[in-house]
């Protein structure tokens, strides 16, 4: 299951971005994690590109685990609609939907091993 499907039926908390629009940058105070409905976004660290993503993809949820700023600037590289989760519903869903609790762990190790390969690269 795709974590947009969970979402499919959204239209409230939903922001849509402009190809080239910010969502959020790398430093900023972070209250919130999204989740990409449609379109496509752009992960940038120190103005680098680290990866692409696609309808499904969760942006921002460090920011809900560890309560730290922004490690990473996200851009829509065409036009992006994504629901914004809160702290409240984060929790709900990682109590209720074992399969968003496990998604969201899955991105975080698949990040880190990724960020790890870029890292011994040089």
């Amino acid at each position: 299951m795709n974590p947009a499907d969970l979402f499919a039926r959204q239209t409230d908390d939903t922001i849509t971005l402009a190809p080239g629009e910010v969502l959020f940058r790398e430093g900023d105070e972070g209250h919130c994690m999204y989740v990409l409905l449609e379109g496509s976004l752009e992960i940038s660290v120190n103005a680098k590109v680290v990866e692409n993503s696609a309808r499904g993809a969760i942006v921002g949820e460090m920011a809900l685990i560890e309560n730290t700023p922004r490690t990473a600037t996200v851009t829509a590289k065409d036009t992006a609609r994504l629901v914004k989760i809160d702290q409240r519903r984060f929790h709900f869903l990682v109590q209720q939907n074992p399969f968003f609790a496990s998604h969201v762990m899955k991105v975080l190790a698949e990040r880190l091993n990724h960020m790890n390969k870029l890292v011994s690269q040089g």
